[in-house]
């Protein structure tokens, strides 16, 4: 059975949204940031190269695939 290609990593949340170019977008993923962290009340994860997650979700389909994801995220695009 084939595994997730999108895991938690141990980069830096803040340094990965530092690199963002765009000052606009930027500033709105720190406000993301922000109210995702006091929603979930979970510490902000990299998920892969690009993904803010927090928190975790364990899931079992019929077919007995199962894995871990995040609970929510995102990932700033242009």
């Amino acid at each position: 059975m084939a595994e997730n290609k999108t895991k938690p990593t141990k980069g830096s949340v803040t340094a990965f949204l530092n690199k963002i170019k765009d000052q606009q977008l930027r500033d709105d993923c720190f406000v993301i940031l922000e109210m995702m962290q006091k929603v979930s009340k979970s510490e902000p994860v990299m998920w892969g190269s690009a993904i803010v997650g927090f928190g975790t979700y364990h899931y079992v389909y019929e077919s007995g695939r199962e894995g871990d994801t995040i609970l929510i995220g995102f990932s700033p695009r242009k």
